[in-house]
């Protein structure tokens, strides 16, 4: 490189972060002399990126909640307007988040700064009109989703498809033998994989729930374990002594008999692993009283959004609750059930859909050309 690129990057929640770090990491490969500096997390941190912003002032979520917060997400606006006038990136790199990148970006228009969106708003779900702001003001539009190719291409936006990170093939992992040693699990005890999410409200919101779920199960099944995965930013209630806290929740996917999860990209993790899921989602009533007016689609998690059929159940607000999932997990922890071998055959045609491992250098040698 005949300079040194200086990337301003902007991630706003645990799974930005994630994401963010591997694809500096994939940048510097390509551009060892970059330098990095933005919001993000701690995975963006170890790799080299200076903190502007951290990501656990950042993670919020539903309309109300937002509301609350905005006078301090507004300072945090103005101040990221002025670091990028003042620093004069040679590219700012988005990555989804777009509550506040998208204001961001409008902000910054007539400034010539150079925009790439990594990891795409779904417009598709809601607020379609916000794909004027993303055509006005970004450069380079890079997807991770499969259908997004062709849903852009129909409004005449040209996007790139890069594949789903999540088929990268450096994702973490240990082996069964010590992850049963780890959380006393013995070889022929089923284990669920509890993820009530990466978000503090999440955790408000559907915990208690999962410990009616478990305290149910465990009447049923006495011998049956329960992992839970919990992120770093997030804090727990007491919890029953049997539930087993697994800090680092990437490793437990390919363990689990079936998972409990919170909607989100965790979906698609566990499909990839073929754990059978059953998906669950709380707001407030406020926040879920427009979302129902606002979005548009027919699912809620990527696994059935992609293959575009109820692979795996929803329940959703006031349908989340201990009694209806008691009803489908079962079927899921019996190794020999339909419901449970349908989920993991249609895994398979996922997986093709997401395309092959290297998103992320796929993604930096895009941005690397585009500099």
């Amino acid at each position: 490189m005949n300079k040194s690129n200086l990337y301003f990057l902007i991630a706003g929640e645990p799974s930005g972060d994630i994401h963010g770090a591997n694809l500096i990491k994939s940048i510097k490969l390509i551009d060892p002399s970059s330098s990095f500096v933005g919001h993000g997390g701690d995975a963006m941190k170890k790799e080299g990126m200076t903190i502007i912003e951290h990501i656990n002032g950042l993670a919020i979520m539903g309309f109300f909640e937002v509301l609350k917060q905005y006078p301090r997400l507004l300072s945090i606006m103005n101040k990221t307007v002025k670091y990028i006038k003042e620093l004069n990136p040679d590219r700012l790199i988005l990555i989804d988040y777009p509550g506040f990148n998208l204001r961001l970006a409008n902000r910054l228009g007539g400034l010539n700064i150079s925009i790439t969106y990594f990891i795409l708003p779904q417009v598709w779900a809601w607020k379609e009109k916000r794909i004027e702001i993303m055509k006005s003001t970004c450069d380079q539009l890079i997807s991770i989703i499969p259908f997004e190719l062709e849903w852009y291409k129909e409004r005449g936006i040209s996007i790139d498809f890069v594949g789903h990170p999540f088929k990268d093939e450096e994702r973490v992992g240990i082996s069964t033998k010590k992850f049963f040693k780890k959380h006393k699990i013995l070889p022929e005890s089923i284990v669920i994989l509890l993820l009530p999410g990466s978000r503090q409200q999440e955790i408000n919101k559907h915990i208690k729930v999962f410990i009616e779920v478990v305290k149910a199960m465990k009447e049923q099944i006495p011998d049956i374990k329960f992992v839970l995965g919990k992120s770093s930013n997030i804090s727990l209630p007491v919890l029953p002594d049997f539930i087993s806290i697994e800090e680092n929740s990437n490793i437990g996917f390919n363990h689990a008999t079936a998972a409990i999860v919170s909607s989100g990209t965790v979906t698609l993790e566990c499909a990839l692993e073929n754990t059978p899921m059953i998906v669950c989602y709380k707001l407030s009533s406020i926040s879920y009283f427009f979302a129902r007016i606002l979005v548009k689609t027919k699912y809620i998690s990527l696994v059935n959004l992609i293959i575009e059929e109820e692979v795996v159940p929803e329940l959703i607000q006031y349908k989340m609750t201990s009694k209806n999932i008691m009803k489908i997990l079962p079927e899921l922890i019996n190794l020999k059930s339909e419901t449970r071998r349908r989920i993991i055959d249609k895994y398979s045609k996922l997986k093709k859909l997401l395309g092959p491992p290297g998103a992320y250098t796929r993604a930096a040698e895009l941005i690397v050309n585009k500099t």
